[in-house]
């Protein structure tokens, strides 16, 4: 035990995934991250923007949240 206020971080370990969407919805992300740009004065790949996504999306989900409890 050390006394630090903060506790131990968790894994940060990246897991990668590999995911084929359709075109019509590659677009609609590229289109989500050039709006994220214009809003945020930040250039951000779709591919940062993914995860962040589906966490909100998860966190959001009232349904899932009571399923694990």
């Amino acid at each position: 035990m050390t006394g630090l206020r903060l506790a131990k971080l968790p894994d940060r370990t990246p897991a990668r995934l590999t995911i084929s969407i359709t075109p019509e919805l590659h677009r609609r992300l590229q289109d989500y991250a050039a709006a994220y740009a214009e809003s945020y004065g930040v250039e951000e790949p779709v591919t940062e923007l993914v995860p962040a996504m589906l966490a909100g999306f998860l966190d959001a989900d009232r349904s899932f949240a009571r399923r694990k409890k």
